[in-house]
């Protein structure tokens, strides 16, 4: 603690440079082996540059050493993962019908990041990029949903596993998919605490006791590293669930792309309760970790997996898809009320948790660690190059098949600037929700989805079916400040046709880098690796058994 201090006050000795005293007396104070002159120093430096002048310095020290103090001991790692939870669905992203008081908490007395991302919107994908620190289309089968994760790829829980961390999961880790290491990839898992849930639907795994059980097996000075994955709010929701409380529909706030009336207002309102039950076990977690005297040196970063369960966002490569919500918590680490404008993607995030252990990378991931961003005071654009980010998809369910029955994916990459999304689909033949005559497998069941397909052509308000469930042109092209619901197509105006070239030179030049293979002309690859959910039989429309699979 006594060298941190002195290297602080080392540190504003820079200060002492503009009065020209460098080389002086004062020069032979070493502060390293002289305790006694910090008095000296401190003297001498009020005489300098003020009082005032010295305060402020003084406290600005003062955090850079409490970051020392927090580097002191290895610090704990919560992570608090949704399942289909919007980015707009949370207080401090500016929901008004969604109470999110834990996260807004941690979002006050943290950083938000605006410009999150997910790599590739659906569960398995988004999720392989988080445990791999790998981009989507670097991970073989796991590029897919419902895949066997290949055994090659190292998972940072894992990894930190080796280095002497207590780690462990509860709810909902990687998945759904098989994997053949002892632990799910995110961990061992915490789950025998049940409970009954407020509303049907919800999983009945007691996240926030699990996580009290796992912190009172740990020893005294051991780190831990915990993936809090709720179930919620993934499909099903017990339908009009929201008239048990004091929701009323007008509270709902109702996406451009979808017709405004009763059933999806409702739909709304009953995801909106399972959003709000993620925020209480978060709470509920972080009491467990004050009760223990754990908040001091925890790291807690809060997101979800991707958009929520309604048609044109979960799964799709539209804004509210793989737009997700991530906020910070690190007590005397990250200055509160950060707000920072830096791309920063799934991929990024196994590599700075590596290095918050204060372990190097490993050398499979290909993310950047964002722990600068989270070490800095600044608020807004902190570093320049972290102005994009890469987006892709590959096969997600069953519902598209070529003659022999093989399933088929909807393959897209996309490239996210501040002011842009360009979409390349590469595969515009193919339906993006997956075939009508096959149900349209590709979107969650749900009061929103069956009323949007039982419009018919001519309806009045037969548009907002085809916006979720028809062809899409190859190319896309928004202007994402102005239309973050992506209604307006600009790829066929001229007027921005040198950005959208210039766009999709940008990414095809990294997803080749990248070792992309649908970049690379081989993405039929992707088609070919086994779909490990239940089977679905395109002649019959019958869906087979599911596979078991080992969950510890």
């Amino acid at each position: 603690m006594e060298s941190g201090f002195l290297t602080v006050l080392e540190g504003l000795w820079g200060h002492c440079s503009r009065f020209q005293l460098r080389g002086s007396a004062l020069m032979s104070v070493s502060l390293r082996s002289n305790v006694a002159g910090l008095k000296f120093v401190t003297y001498v430096l009020a005489l300098m540059i003020g009082r005032k002048r010295l305060v402020t310095l003084f406290l600005s020290g003062m955090y850079a050493l409490s970051s020392f103090a927090a580097d002191s001991a290895r610090p704990n790692i919560l992570f608090c993962i949704a399942d289909d939870a919007s980015m707009k669905s949370f207080g401090a992203y500016g929901s008004t019908f969604v109470k999110t008081p834990a996260v807004d908490r941690l979002a006050r007395e943290g950083v938000i990041f605006n410009n999150a991302y997910n790599g590739n919107p659906k569960c398995a994908p988004a999720r392989a990029c988080l445990v791999t620190g790998k981009f989507s289309w670097q991970l073989k089968e796991a590029t897919n949903h419902w895949p066997h994760f290949p055994p090659e790829f190292k998972y940072y829980p894992h990894l930190l596993m080796d280095a002497g961390y207590h780690v462990g999961l509860t709810g909902k880790g990687w998945g759904p998919g098989r994997y053949d290491t002892e632990h799910n990839p995110a961990g061992p898992m915490y789950d025998k605490v049940k409970l009954k849930a407020p509303y049907k639907g919800m999983s009945n795994v007691d996240y926030a006791t699990n996580f009290e059980v796992f912190l009172d097996e740990k020893k005294q000075d051991e780190p831990f590293c915990f993936w809090l994955g709720v179930k919620e709010p993934h499909r099903g929701y017990e339908k009009d669930s929201w008239k048990k409380t004091d929701k009323k529909l007008e509270d709902a706030e109702v996406p451009s792309f979808y017709p405004d009336n009763e059933t999806i207002r409702g739909d709304l309102l009953d995801y909106s309760l399972e959003v709000e039950w993620y925020d209480t076990h978060i709470g509920r977690a972080i009491e467990a970790l004050e009760a223990r005297g754990l908040m001091e040196n925890t790291l807690i970063v809060v997101t979800s997996d991707h958009g929520m369960p309604f048609p044109r966002v979960k799964g799709q490569l539209y804004e509210e898809g793989f737009h997700v919500p991530l906020v910070a918590y690190w007590k005397g680490v990250i200055k509160p009320g950060r707000v920072v404008d830096d791309f920063v993607s799934f991929p990024d995030v196994a590599p700075t948790f590596m290095e918050v252990a204060g372990l190097k990378p490993h050398s499979q991931m290909t993310g950047n660690s964002f722990l600068k961003l989270l070490r800095s005071p600044k608020s807004g654009q902190v570093d320049a190059k972290r102005d994009y980010v890469l987006l892709g998809k590959e096969r997600h369910d069953t519902g598209r098949s070529n003659a022999d029955g093989t399933d088929l994916a909807y393959p897209v990459r996309a490239v996210r600037t501040k002011d842009f999304l360009y979409v390349h689909n590469l595969k515009p033949e193919r339906w993006p929700a997956g075939n009508p005559e096959h149900g349209l497998r590709n979107t969650d069941g749900s009061p929103t989805k069956s009323y949007l397909t039982n419009l018919k052509p001519g309806d009045s308000e037969y548009d907002y079916y085809e916006l979720s469930f028809g062809m899409r042109a190859e190319e896309e092209l928004y202007l994402i400040q102005k239309d973050p619901d992506c209604m307006n197509n600009l790829a066929t105006n001229p007027e921005y046709d040198a950005i959208k070239k210039g766009l999709r030179k940008q990414m095809e030049s990294d997803l080749v880098a990248q070792g992309d293979p649908r970049t690379l002309g081989k993405g039929d690859i992707f088609d070919e690796y086994k779909y490990e959910g239940r089977p679905f039989n395109y002649d019959s429309g019958e869906s087979g058994s599911l596979p078991r699979m080992k969950q510890k």
